[in-house]
């Protein structure tokens, strides 16, 4: 298990959101935090602290008034620490080798891939052509409907068809280097993990991943291990004190980095 530090960026500024409620209408989003500092800033700071495999995403969709504002963002931090950070957020064919060049490490998908409920896999393989298997992260972020987790799409606000399930994980493995999953049904609202989509992915553990949503203590960090089982890495936004939280990173890191054989069933 590790720590992969986050940067979300909305309307050209740093912040931590509640997931649920973000809107391309009126690029609405319930904030919990708005950063006064760049996205540069984070950047060098988990670089300070040998902090890789984090990731910045872009919140606006690509027709918002603020999406150029915040691409600048998003680019500025890749281009001053080249190879130290994923990126996604109107990730496509076209522009993806451009993010590789600026200095990510990989993108990031989700809508690209997994359009009209389905996978669409001629813009899979354009992007396979475009940056390789092994520069591709598939966003598989899910909300719960119908006793099953179902893979989101355009911000969180579409629901595909694809469940997150043993099935899913197996297929899509074969075209990607790692996946990234925001439990957005508790993402950015600091009440608790989703133990089940931890569970899902704990048990499959075929690839790095890295789960995302609801961490708002250190107890819910050894819940992601115990129920991930020690597989699954994660990222921790608005309960950062970087991020106006009450966690700080040496404490998260520290706990993440625990032996999984020093918790018991009983501590989670």
């Amino acid at each position: 298990m590790k720590f992969r530090p986050c940067i979300d960026i909305h309307n050209g500024k740093v912040k931590q959101i509640v997931g649920s409620s973000l809107k391309d209408e009126n690029d609405e989003a319930f904030e919990n935090y708005a950063s006064q500092s760049d996205a540069s800033y984070y950047a060098k700071l988990y670089e300070s602290l040998g902090l890789e495999g984090g990731h910045i995403i872009i919140l606006n969709h690509a027709g918002s008034k603020y999406y150029e504002e915040s691409l600048n963002q998003a680019t500025e931090a890749l281009c001053v620490t080249p190879g130290l950070l994923q990126i996604g957020g109107g990730i496509t064919a076209e522009n993806a080798a451009d993010f590789i060049r600026c200095g990510a490490s990989h993108v990031i998908v989700t809508s690209y891939v997994f359009s009209d409920g389905e996978i669409n896999f001629d813009n899979l393989a354009k992007l396979l052509k475009a940056v390789g298997k092994e520069r591709l992260v598939l966003d598989l972020s899910c909300k719960y409907r119908d006793d099953a987790y179902y893979i989101v799409t355009d911000r969180w606000q579409k629901f595909t068809n694809i469940k997150l399930e043993e099935k899913t994980l197996n297929m899509l493995s074969k075209y990607c280097d790692e996946f990234l999953i925001h439990a957005t049904d508790v993402e950015g609202k600091q009440n608790g993990i989703e133990r089940n989509v931890a569970t899902i992915l704990g048990d499959w553990g075929g690839k790095p991943m890295t789960y995302a949503g609801g961490v708002h203590s250190l107890q819910d960090i050894k819940e992601i291990k115990w129920f991930g089982m020690d597989k699954l890495d994660v990222t921790v936004g608005s309960a950062l004190d970087i991020f106006g939280g009450k966690l700080t990173l040496d404490e998260v890191i520290e706990t993440v980095e625990s032996p999984l054989e020093e918790f018991e069933e009983e501590d989670v």
